[in-house]
């Protein structure tokens, strides 16, 4: 198996993204293809002592910056996130992972390796920890905006098929985030999706969820339009961090469990319904958030993620 890693992309590359490489070497069979501009990924792997067999550098002499949108990928043929993603459709390596501009990770990996069969846009998948050892899916968390209720089914099958592949759970339980837990509540685009998911034999819908549901194992996927999903996982971001800060601040410690909602711990997620492992990540990830996006790529390569996707949407 063989990853790839968008060296120049996020707001600390190339430091902290070939630090992470590199911690990432140290402690995994797993080769790393680094891809960027090849004197400065040099000048920051000379810092390091590893295998040198392990990491390998992919010159691209460009970068998409983080305040440029998706167009830039038509000017940017060369850019390091083009490069990677090209790499994995070519089959030299087996996943890409980026910190860079989400909005140009997406548009590469949708027209470098492609949708799937049925699937209008890709979602991106993240865990949301809670009272129980299982975690909640949610989804879409910030690639698709707006969307149609027809979308949002699609966004219901890819969890159900990513919580089978990467967690286990049979049959899993869907969810939809509205207002409230009662049928016919929500806007337009909640009630005639709610209609739908109710309607698919092929999802195992249990009704509405609220925000506050995340956490207490209402539904093993929870499903929501990107910007709704972008907020709600910031704003749970912030809050566990406010609440974290101010148990150190007067008991002295930080409980354990704030790390699972650290998104240095969490590290990346998978953008599903692509023929392909995309990782995206935080845009200010360092060095130990990019370790753990990396694990997350080895594991949605190892479970056949993308080809149990395929086989459920055939």
């Amino acid at each position: 198996m063989i990853l790839t890693l968008d060296a120049m992309g996020g707001d600390y590359a190339p430091e902290e993204t070939v630090a992470g490489a590199v911690m990432w070497v140290q402690s995994s069979e797993v080769g790393i293809l680094l891809v960027g501009q090849e004197e400065k990924l040099r000048a920051e792997l000379v810092k390091y002592d590893y295998d040198g067999k392990r990491i390998r550098i992919v010159n691209a002499s460009q970068v998409i910056g983080m305040d440029e949108s998706a167009a830039a990928l038509r000017k940017k043929q060369d850019s390091s996130i083009v490069v990677a993603t090209r790499l994995v459709r070519e089959g030299r390596a087996d996943a890409v992972i980026s910190c860079g501009s989400t909005g140009a990770q997406m548009a590469a990996a949708t027209l470098i390796l492609g949708r799937m069969e049925g699937i209008e846009r890709p979602p991106i998948v993240a865990e949301v920890p809670g009272m129980s050892a299982q975690k909640t899916l949610l989804l879409d968390v910030g690639a698709n905006v707006d969307c149609k209720p027809q979308q949002l089914v699609q966004f219901a099958l890819l969890g159900s098929v990513y919580a089978s592949a990467l967690h286990g759970i049979e049959n899993p339980r869907i969810g939809l985030l509205s207002n409230g837990e009662e049928e016919g509540k929500g806007n337009k685009l909640s009630i005639e999706t709610a209609a739908l998911l109710q309607d698919n034999k092929r999802i195992n819908f249990s009704g509405n969820i609220e925000g506050r549901d995340l956490f207490y194992d209402k539904a093993d996927v929870v499903v929501c339009d990107g910007f709704v999903g972008n907020i709600l996982l910031k704003t749970v971001e912030g809050l566990a961090r406010f609440i974290a800060m101010t148990c150190l601040t007067e008991l002295g410690k930080m409980p354990s469990l704030f790390t699972a909602l650290d998104n240095s711990q969490v590290g990346g997620a998978p953008l599903l319904g692509i023929k392909g492992v995309s990782i995206v990540c935080h845009g200010s990830s360092k060095r130990e958030a990019v370790f753990n996006a990396l694990r997350i790529a080895e594991q949605c390569v190892t479970a056949q993620m993308v080809e149990k996707q395929q086989s459920a949407l055939s």
